[in-house]
């Protein structure tokens, strides 16, 4: 039985920052995909490279000074590294590969109204045609998202909505165009837990009704062991574990994925200090010369100047240590 092919295939992809100072690579050759009806959790510290991985597949990059160096981001068999700008943003930005930004109070616009905005992308995309087919849509959406009585909240402006409100008005003008890819950018982390769950919730049956594979970016591992199929972990620009979400969780093999999960407080458990990872993440400008873990790794050893290669440790599980070598022999 042949296997579909990913709705999303990152392949070996760096990005550059040309700075003052030099040249980093936030994103330094990354490879990862995702399945129609399946959810991709990309987890990690902040300045990890999480968002800045994101940005790359849809070209959202710093100008002047960001630019893809080389690797591959296809969708439905289109490399969209090789189209130009305006190819990119007329058929692909926003209609087949969407994004649901990380605070929607900056990225929706104060002064139009919430219905003007998830109809904008309608009519860009030529999926209606005319003010009035792009509202009734608009109230679709809206509706889709479970916001109560859309119809009547179209010529309300985002002030008027609360925070849980106007996320759920952010994913409405990301699905709004029927999206192959979906790419949620820390969806949750201005909300309260119970609106967490709300939201949760809502990308679930999103998917259920739509189809659409989604990359989730967050550092919050509870929230990514509740909706993702599959989960990788990065540090320093580079994917450092992936697996499905049971097995990383169950087993993780990276200290990287140990050391973050072991900070997470335990109910029931008794402690006096919370378990915290010491140290900083290494500047990109300058990077070690191996595992860029190495230096906080309480496992490090000579082996470690040399950067591992990725030890397939059975069913999807992968990691990047040199700790993984003998179990991937045995894998």
């Amino acid at each position: 039985m042949t296997t579909p092919a990913p709705a999303l295939n990152v392949e070996n992809l760096v990005t550059e920052l040309s700075l003052k100072r030099g040249v980093l690579r936030p994103v330094d050759d990354v490879s990862f995909h995702v399945h129609k009806r399946e959810t991709l959790g990309i987890v990690g510290e902040s300045g990890s490279g999480k968002s800045m991985t994101c940005l790359s597949v849809l070209r959202l990059l710093p100008k002047p000074g960001g630019r893809i160096a080389s690797g591959k981001v296809v969708v439905a068999g289109t490399d969209l590294t090789q189209l130009t700008e305006r190819e990119l943003a007329r058929d692909w930005r926003g209609s087949r590969v969407s994004m649901v930004t990380q605070d929607p109070m900056t990225s929706l616009n104060p002064v139009y109204t919430v219905g003007d905005q998830v109809g904008a992308p309608l009519v860009f995309h030529r999926i209606v045609h005319g003010a009035r087919a792009a509202r009734t849509r608009a109230a679709d959406v809206l509706a889709r998202v479970r916001i109560p009585s859309a119809d009547k909240r179209l010529d309300d402006y985002p002030h008027q909505f609360s925070g849980g409100m106007r996320q759920r008005v952010v994913s409405a003008m990301a699905i709004a165009c029927e999206p192959e890819v979906m790419i949620a950018d820390e969806p949750t982390s201005n909300l309260d837990v119970t609106i967490q769950v709300k939201m949760i919730d809502l990308y679930r049956k999103i998917q259920e009704e739509t189809g659409v594979a989604i990359v989730l970016i967050t550092h919050d591992m509870g929230v990514a062991a509740s909706i993702c199929d599959r989960i990788a972990v990065m540090y320093a620009g580079r994917i450092v574990e992936s697996g499905p979400s049971r097995s990383l969780f169950r087993a993780p093999s990276h200290p990287y994925t140990q050391a973050l999960l072991a900070s997470i407080p335990k109910l029931g458990r008794k402690a006096k200090r919370l378990t915290a990872l010491g140290g900083q993440p290494p500047d990109l400008l300058d990077p070690p010369r191996g595992c860029r873990f190495a230096p906080r790794c309480p496992h490090a050893m000579p082996k470690c100047d040399a950067y591992p290669p990725d030890f397939h440790l059975g069913k999807g599980h992968r990691a990047a240590c040199w700790l993984n070598e003998d179990a991937a022999r045995a894998a």
